[in-house]
């Protein structure tokens, strides 16, 4: 039977942890061998704060920020980022301004932003913040719908992220590969695991994973 056993590493952030469940999993391109558990970091606020004040540090006093685009859930995480990037402080460049924390509609699979929103992503400066960033298909889409509606990319951040960079700009994470010596990652025709004969333990996705059998 598919494990579901979850394995939690603490950090030195107070409230930041690394749920992870190994196994066989696979998504719609890529198959890892450990599914990586977000679900209290998007819903609980403690730890939702603890990832922002994470990703903080990254765009705090380098970088504008007018909207947050939040994908795949991460409307908590996204709104205690954009509190933490308008605090007062001399070295920060969005202190005291005010940041859109939007949460994007897609139609077959293509990203839109109604007209009453679209003054929330065009002329601004847009921050994209994901799940995990692996085959980066998601991300490259939110960035493709920030320039056709006349936005800027500020930047991308993600709780966790295999690739060091999607459509040309850096993605920092709060976790990466380096927090799990053994992890890793395939594209589904290249898989190991699977040409070794070993089933697949769970479908997942933004949301969670669903065992097989």
């Amino acid at each position: 039977m598919p494990t579901t056993a979850t394995f939690k590493y603490e950090t030195k952030r107070k409230n930041l942890y690394l749920r992870v469940v190994r196994g066989h999993f696979a998504t719609a391109s890529r198959h890892s061998n450990y599914f990586i558990d977000v679900a209290a970091q998007k819903s609980r606020l403690s730890e939702a704060k603890a990832v922002a004040e994470e990703l903080r540090s990254y765009f705090y006093s380098t970088t504008v920020v007018d909207t947050i685009l939040c994908l795949d859930g991460t409307e908590v995480i996204g709104t205690c980022l954009a509190d933490q990037l308008t605090k007062a402080d001399f070295i920060n460049m969005n202190a005291h301004k005010t940041i859109y924390v939007v949460t994007p509609e897609t139609n077959n699979n293509q990203i839109i932003f109604r007209d009453n929103i679209v003054p929330m992503i065009q002329g601004k400066n847009v921050l994209v913040l994901g799940v995990s960033v692996s085959s980066g298909n998601t991300v490259q889409g939110a960035l493709d719908a920030i320039n056709y509606y006349g936005g800027k990319v500020a930047g991308i951040a993600a709780i966790f992220s295999t690739v060091e960079e999607c459509g040309g700009f850096p993605v920092h994470s709060a976790f990466d590969p380096k927090d799990l010596s053994d992890y890793h990652n395939y594209p589904s025709h290249e898989c190991p695991m699977c040409k070794a004969g070993q089933k697949i333990d769970a479908l997942v996705n933004c949301h969670g994973f669903s065992k097989i059998g």
